[in-house]
Formats: C-alpha cells, structure tokens, sequence
C-alpha cells in the first residue's frame, strides 16, 4: 500500500447528462483508492441531496464495482441539479460533504458540472475553511469542454461511433425510399458530435452553430441552404440525402425566431430543453413551404439522434480512456492536488487547474468550439452539397439550371438565393 498524505474518504458523483464510460471512472476511482486504503462513497443524482444538506449514497467497493466499467448509464444515475445558484446550496453541499468524513471530490460530468464541483470546492475552501479537494473528469457527447486541440471528452467517441452506424442506415433507407432525413444531432453549443458523425458517413451536409461564429442564426436562412441542397441533388436525379443539424442551431437563434417556438422549457441552468422543442417540426414546416412555393415536392422525414446514444455500451476506446482517468483523478488528490479538471494529453496526465477553464468574461466554464478554420471542417465543407461560393466558377450555369427545377426565372432566383453562392451580402447576417 502507497504512502500519501490525505485522510478522509473520497466522493464521487455524476452531473449532466449521461455519456458512456461513467461506470468506467467509477470503476477505477473504487479499485484505485482501495488499493491505497481510502474509502469511496458513492454519491446518488449528483449534487441533488447535497444541496438539501443530505447525503444520499453508498459505500463503494471493488466487489461492488466489478464488471461495471463496460456497462452503460451510471450507477449513481445522474441530475443536473445547480448548486451554484446560491450561497446557501453552495454551503449545504461543502457541509453535507465534510459532516460524511469526505475530504476529496471526484466529480464527473461536463462543463456544467465542471463549474458546479468548482464552486463548492472553492466555498468550502474560502468561506468554510474546510480542506475539500476537488478533481473533475471530463464527461460529454458533445465533446465541447476546453481541453487542448485533439483531446476528446470521454463518451464522445462512443457516440460517434453509434451515431454514425444509425446514420449509414438512415442514409441506406434515404436513397431506398426516395426521400429527405433532417436529423437533429446532440450538441448544446458546438457542433463536434454532429461534425463527427458527418464525417464519418459522408451525408449530404452538416450544419453546426460555429458556421455563423457570434452571429444570431436566422431560421430561414438554414431554411434556405437545405432547399438549395435538395435543388442541387435533384440536378443529379437524386430525391434523397440527409442533412445533419447540430441542436446548438437551436440555442443560436434569433430571438426573434426563438418567440415563435411554442412552450420553451429551461433546464436548471436556463438552458432551454432542446429536447423539448419542436425545433424539427418548424424546420420541416418552413422548408416544405419553402419548396412548395418553388414547385418542389420531395418527401421530407425528421429524426432526433440523442437519447439512444447516450447510455450506450463504451466502445474500447472508452472504456481504456475512463479507467485512466480515474486512477489518475485518485492518484492526483492522494499527491496533494485539487482544484483541477485531469487530462490525458499526449499519453501523459494533466491536470488543469479550474481557473484556467473559467471565461473571465462570463465567470462560467470555457466551451470548445469546433474550428471552422481547421483543415478537417474545411475538408468536411468541401464535399457538403450545398450552394456555396465557388460554385459558380466552376459552372457559371448553375443558378440557370437551378432556377429551371422551380417556379422562378433565372433573375428572381438568383436575387433570391444568390447570397449563398456569394452573390451579393447575406441578408441574414
């Protein structure tokens, strides 16, 4: 049994949404701790009893962990309750924690979380005076929190991976049956999931939040690129495809766009419930309308990939990921650490310390965006069938030809739909 120089127990909890590979860190943090005579208490629904100033959990042991790290969910289930919404959960947390002998948190989730495990740590710390260390490991589909280039949250490629193989068959039932798959992938803020999956199954476009940078995305300009894709598929006698959408199009509309979505539900930390929006169904409204007025029928189907990828069996990759994060989570509070989010970078453990993830601007945790700039977005966009600039110098007849599937003379279509070949300035932006 190691030396090391921390007395107490060790608690772990999960925040957020599920991703596969949690029961993987559970797994090491248990088997880890254990090795080094350090009890593990595992903590039900993440901070959701500790804000009460109950803590409601079990003992962890390698018996009781055995065999779960290749299963999917958590088996500490999860919750997105916010404890930074005020001192008085934010003490509740630090003294539920301290009253249960837990002198070290290991906390696992996204940026949310990430934020959350930080602030509870630093008000035990500063306005308790109690010694809570804090490590947290990076957990989300989304793969959006700010680690190095290249460095994915753990349950991403998971996701990926199941994500792409449902989509090669919505491709396959698209080219099948002669129609149009508008899928709504996963990824509040960035793209990299829907990115990710593009990719990997070459559809017909992806569309993500960072293609409008800071801009407010207006919906009938995304209505526009989708019905000038299906123009040009038709060109080629093709009836189908599928177009992906990141959910982050939704938290990026106007709000002038956003007033017309009927009931719009926010989660505990005032994020609106994407999953609760009928988002596909006003998209798909106002792109049959759009198609309609141009005398284009084609059959269009929405599909949401979300749920189904979540709780999802850890692919391999996940599964080695996790249980590396974990053993390196315990073994960075043992060494005296805390206050920090643990990295795998370049087969190496770095842990980076909360401060450096916190935007000074906002005071809430950094997101990683996907790159527009990056020669793997700009390969993506290239095979993207989609009106863009350069088109055009490639053949000066297109919008001619386009023009002729529709209702629409050359002239009005071109000053219609122009601005997305680069003819003329975008009216939405």
């Amino acid at each position: 049994m190691t030396t090391h120089n921390f007395s107490g127990r060790i608690g772990i909890l999960v925040g957020g949404g599920p991703a596969p590979g949690i029961n993987g860190v559970i797994h090491a943090v248990t088997n880890h701790a254990y090795l080094h005579g350090v009890e593990v208490i595992g903590i039900y629904e993440g901070f959701t009893h500790l804000m009460q100033g109950k803590l409601a959990g079990e003992t962890l042991t390698p018996q009781s962990v055995a065999y779960i790290h290749d299963r999917g969910g958590s088996i500490l289930r999860t919750a997105r309750a916010n404890p930074t919404r005020s001192d008085e959960a934010l003490e509740h947390c630090a003294r539920a924690l301290h009253d249960a002998g837990i002198g070290a948190l290991v906390s696992i989730g996204g940026d949310d979380t990430a934020f959350s495990a930080s602030r509870v740590a630093r008000y035990a710390q500063s306005a308790l005076g109690i010694d809570l260390r804090s490590v947290h490991v990076p957990k989300t589909i989304d793969n959006d929190l700010p680690l190095p280039e290249n460095i994915p949250t753990f349950g991403f490629e998971t996701a990926r991976e199941l994500g792409a193989e449902l989509v090669m068959n919505l491709r396959r039932d698209a080219m099948t049956s002669k129609q149009w798959f508008l899928v709504l992938t996963m990824g509040r803020k960035s793209g990299h999931l829907a990115l990710g999956i593009g990719n990997s199954t070459a559809v017909t476009l992806t569309l993500i939040p960072e293609e409008w940078g800071k801009t407010e995305i207006r919906l009938q300009e995304v209505v526009d690129i989708l019905a000038m894709a299906i123009l040009l598929r038709l060109l080629d006698q093709k009836a189908y495809g599928v177009a992906l959408l990141a959910e982050g199009i939704l938290e990026n509309l106007s709000h002038q766009d956003l007033e017309a979505l009927d009931h719009v539900e926010r989660d505990e930390h005032g994020h609106i419930r994407l999953a609760e929006v009928n988002f596909l169904d006003i998209l798909k409204r106002q792109l049959e309308r759009e198609l309609g007025g141009l005398g284009v029928r084609v059959k269009l189907v929405k599909h949401i990939l979300g749920y189904e990828l979540r709780c999802a069996t850890p692919c391999a990759f996940d599964i080695e990921y996790t249980r590396i994060l974990g053993e390196a989570a315990v073994s960075f509070l043992l060494e005296g650490g805390s206050n920090a989010l643990i990295t795998l970078q370049h087969n190496k453990i770095v842990p980076i310390p909360y401060d450096e993830m916190i935007d000074p601007e906002t005071g809430r945790t950094e997101v990683r965006m996907v790159d527009t700039a990056s020669y793997s977005y700009c390969s993506a966009y290239k095979s993207m069938v989609r009106l863009k600039a350069g088109l055009l110098e490639e053949d000066p007849t297109l919008l001619a030809r386009l023009a002729a599937l529709t209702q629409m003379d050359e002239a009005a279509f071109t000053a219609r739909y122009g601005y997305l070949a680069g003819l003329g300035e975008n009216p939405y932006r």
